[in-house]
């Protein structure tokens, strides 16, 4: 049955409010967007991802060469792994303060998700240390600790200077390689010292084999909230607490200098949250004020004397809605998933030639975990240049 009499004189027929509501509906129902098909797993994590690549939109691009160079770096596959970080970090350095996806997604209508993904600050600093290891393992330590030092930056607040970068290793490796290249590197490490659990190993400039050594699962990311606006950090997890290197007559422990769970949910040693508040409170406020006009004004609209009031509260109804549905206060949770959680470092001394080295992964109890030691092949060059050793317990 109408609610309007059509017959009578000085009634308007529904049809104005009927158009309000059905264009309401349309827009807000949208349409679905079919997923592509998944891509054939063929177990290989550099393959697997750089097919993921391929396919992603640009903006995801620099996430997955992260993942890629991680799983290179674990399958001694130092070309790509390079490859890779030199083409993310090149994208980091141009890109931070202009790109624009960066700047729509900071506006009330546009997804965070929808910006270049660049990573948080301990993502972002991981393809610095990366980088930086792979400039030693090429006889480059000058350029390594440029790394390292950039890797600080990117963990410090340059802006207001409320807080600065707090990694053990990056201010410890500084002052090494700042050694090997005769100088002073007594500052780096008292950084690196007082921010430390464990007592540092003083600086050997004759220490000609450096391993490096990661463990465990690094954190992730998720949202909560009533619109998914505060990201949070699922914690990464570990077995292995630390790690022993054993060559010939030689041992030494690579504690967990630096904890990423840490770094994630940090900033100078304060816990922090990241809210996407402003979206949050617009999108709520416009989606009650679009409930409360589209109720008063289908009240009033069946009523002929107060018809035209309806039909305005609807069409104000109608575009709060609009406007609240086209917020999208939701936190970006793209993460760079095959992250370690831990990171260890020990140096030796070895003459010139090939050795056998394990590395056991310990539990909490200092025992090795089963099935979990790496065996590897150092070979020590004769000339003056460190070799280097890249481990992980992901290898």
């Amino acid at each position: 049955m109408s609610d309007c009499d059509f017959t009578r004189s000085g009634c308007r027929p529904w049809s104005r409010r009927t158009l309000l509501l059905v264009t309401w509906l349309a827009l807000m129902a949208g349409c679905a967007t079919p997923k592509p098909p998944p891509i054939p797993r063929t177990g290989d994590p550099v393959v697997d991802d750089k097919a993921e690549m391929r396919r992603a939109p640009q903006r995801d691009r620099v996430l997955w060469e992260y993942r890629i160079a991680a799983a290179a770096m674990r399958q001694g596959r130092y070309d790509v792994a390079k490859q890779e970080l030199d083409d993310a970090l090149g994208t980091i350095g141009g890109i931070i303060a202009n790109d624009k996806n960066a700047k729509r997604a900071r506006s009330l209508f546009h997804e965070e998700a929808r910006k270049t993904f660049l990573g948080e600050p301990y993502e972002r600093v991981m393809a610095y240390f990366y980088r930086g290891i792979l400039y030693w393992m090429d006889g480059e330590p000058d350029n390594a600790r440029a790394c390292f030092r950039s890797g600080q930056l990117e963990d410090s607040d340059t802006e207001h200077k409320q807080y600065a970068g707090d990694y053990v290793l990056l201010d410890y490796l500084d002052g090494l390689a700042t050694v090997k290249l005769g100088g002073d590197g007594s500052d780096a490490f008292k950084r690196a010292q007082s921010r430390s659990k464990f007592n540092l190993p003083p600086y050997d400039p004759k220490a000609n084999v450096l391993v490096f050594v990661e463990f465990g699962h690094g954190p992730t990311k998720f949202a909560t909230g009533p619109y998914h606006e505060e990201l949070r950090f699922q914690l990464g997890h570990s077995q292995a607490l630390s790690a022993r290197v054993t060559v010939e007559n030689q041992s030494a422990l690579a504690e967990p200098y630096d904890d990423l769970n840490y770094q994630a949910t940090t900033r100078g040693g304060r816990v922090m949250d990241h809210i996407l508040a402003n979206k949050a409170v617009f999108k709520s406020t416009t989606d009650t004020a679009g409930n409360v006009g589209l109720i008063g004004g289908a009240v009033l609209a069946t009523d002929r004397d107060t018809q035209d009031i309806g039909l305005g509260l609807l069409a104000a109804g109608l575009i709060s809605k609009l406007f609240s549905a086209a917020t999208t206060p939701a936190a970006d949770v793209r993460a760079w998933d095959n992250l370690p959680l831990y990171l260890g470092f020990v140096a030796l001394r070895l003459p010139p030639g090939p050795h056998i080295a394990t590395v056991e992964f310990l539990d909490p109890g200092g025992r090795p975990i089963a099935n979990r030691t790496k065996t590897v092949t150092i070979d020590v060059s004769a000339v003056d240049k460190d070799t280097v050793v890249f481990v992980s317990d992901q290898a």
